[in-house]
């Protein structure tokens, strides 16, 4: 690289170019030959704070994910093993619908008396199916709409309209804000389940986790087949749910930390073991007085609307739906260049108050209500729990910022990518070109033994050799779009006339 051409420059050149502003660089070894390749990947982040270009491209293929299973008129082939989600950034792991279960090994049972205050379920008969119904209208065209949900969490106190702060921070419930954002994924899986009792089919659905300007959580969800709204509505009212943990009102341990003595953590003072995980859940177990540590419910405000697949409304509210996906949770409505003291003091007191709650039976914030954690072991101390719920960028939402059902387009993530390459690939091929370097050095690629035939190791980069590393993907990046516009001019060239009948301009 030139002396001359600085960091800087370099980043604005990715930026303007579409690639990668933090590229990894791979050595790749052939196991058979023994000859090494340096390759340059991109990071694949979803955050725009991290990489622009990488988040983009992210977010552009939820959208893609989004549409193909939104209006699908025919029941999609299941995939056979979904995976989590291949973005290398812990705000958007574990993205598929499996109820979460903190303890699925040794669940407890509980009474499933629901609660008196709250409506009951409009159940109905399931049928085996997960697309929508189809209706009849005028001049006999048929219509199977589907349906778009936001849902929103409970207040906590009055905010300031339009700046999305409390009018009176010390009357404002911090607690319970953070309750509900460490928890809301909870209540999501419970709200999917009670609608599949009552909408009879097994709807299917892609939502996405985001913060409103208050910086509680919100769901905008699309939902495949029309349901009434009266039944969103009820299932919306009746849906809550229970964190049966050990209560978390008083504090012990605030200046003072438990200390660790290669078996228990003990009281720094007294040497005596806290109590364990076991024994804590086995006398909320035998206390027939117990309450549920904490319980969420959804606030009134529910937005309903109904959409047909191939409208300009559908394609807006996919837009509308990754609106925030690159962005975390606490910089949504942050405007770098303007700066907002009551504001970054309102996600100031949520983090702290997310900050030393706990997030799982294994965060090391229990040790703050004297009880060890599930299986502990050394270096816990609270307020330095590993889950990124606890960071401040995430206030609580630290996981499956997407959620996706597993027969919402039959398709994984990387099935998703792979379709957008292999039209590339097509045009390529169809215009002469040999797109070899597509699977180049791929780990599926198997010597004669059945064992990979290629080794892939991270090398780190300093900052110097990272500037070279972009200059090289832009370079590839020129050539590639080089030869893509090329085979397209010359396919479109040698290709008959055909006729225009797209509904869409």
């Amino acid at each position: 690289m030139s002396p001359h051409l600085d960091a800087g420059v370099v980043h604005e050149l990715a930026l303007k170019e579409g690639v990668c502003v933090r590229p990894l660089l791979h050595r790749v070894t052939d196991r058979e030959t023994g000859e090494h390749t340096v390759v340059v990947m991109p990071c694949r982040s979803v955050r725009e704070s991290r990489c622009p270009n990488c988040a983009e491209a992210a977010r552009r293929l939820r959208m893609q994910q989004c549409s193909e299973g939104w209006h699908l008129d025919h029941e999609p082939e299941q995939a056979d093993e979904q995976e989590p989600s291949d973005q290398d950034d812990p705000a958007d792991h574990a993205d598929e619908s499996a109820p979460e279960q903190d303890e699925q090994a040794t669940r407890r049972t509980r009474s499933t008396r629901r609660r008196d205050d709250l409506g009951e379920l409009p159940l109905k008969p399931a049928e085996p199916r997960t697309i929508g119904a189809v209706f009849e209208g005028k001049n006999g065209r048929t219509y199977r709409p589907s349906m778009f949900v936001t849902l929103t969490l409970r207040s906590y106190g009055r905010i300031s309209p339009g700046r999305g702060v409390p009018t009176d921070p010390t009357r404002y419930d911090y607690r319970t804000a953070a309750l509900d954002a460490l928890h809301f994924t909870k209540l999501l899986d419970r709200w999917i389940q009670n609608l599949r009792r009552c909408a009879g089919f097994k709807v299917q659905y892609f939502g996405a986790i985001e913060a409103q300007r208050r910086l509680a959580a919100h769901f905008h969800v699309a939902l495949r087949g029309a349901i009434p709204r009266s039944t969103l509505r009820a299932v919306t009212r009746a849906t809550y749910a229970q964190v049966w943990w050990p209560p978390m009102d008083d504090t012990v341990y605030t200046d003072r930390v438990p200390v660790w003595d290669g078996v228990d953590y003990t009281d720094p003072d007294t040497q005596v073991p806290l109590t364990t995980w076991d024994e804590a859940m086995r006398r909320l177990d035998e206390d027939a007085d117990a309450r549920p540590a904490h319980t969420l419910a959804f606030g009134r405000q529910v937005d309903i609307k109904g959409l047909l697949g191939g409208t300009p409304d559908a394609d807006r509210t996919v837009r509308y739906l990754a609106k925030y996906l690159t962005k975390s949770v606490a910089e949504t409505y942050t405007q770098p260049e303007v700066f907002d003291a009551a504001y970054e003091a309102h996600i100031d007191r949520l983090h702290n108050e997310v900050r030393y709650l706990p997030c799982s039976p294994a965060c090391a914030n229990w040790l703050r209500f004297g009880v060890q954690p599930k299986d502990p072991g050394p270096g816990l101390c609270p307020g330095q729990c590993s889950s990124p719920a606890h960071d401040r960028e995430n206030l609580g939402i630290g996981g499956r910022r997407i959620q996706v059902s597993r027969g919402w387009s039959g398709k994984t993530l990387s099935d998703h990518r792979a379709d957008r390459s292999a039209v590339v690939r097509q045009v390529l091929e169809a215009a002469g070109y040999n797109p070899h370097e597509a699977d180049r050095m791929s780990t599926e690629t198997l010597s004669e033994d059945g064992s990979p035939k290629y080794h892939w190791q991270t090398v780190h980069l300093p900052p110097e050799k990272a500037s070279e590393a972009i200059i090289q993907s832009v370079f590839e990046r020129r050539r590639w779009r080089n030869e893509y516009e090329r085979a397209k001019a010359s396919v479109l060239c040698n290709a008959p006339p055909v006729e225009v009948n797209s509904a869409t301009s």
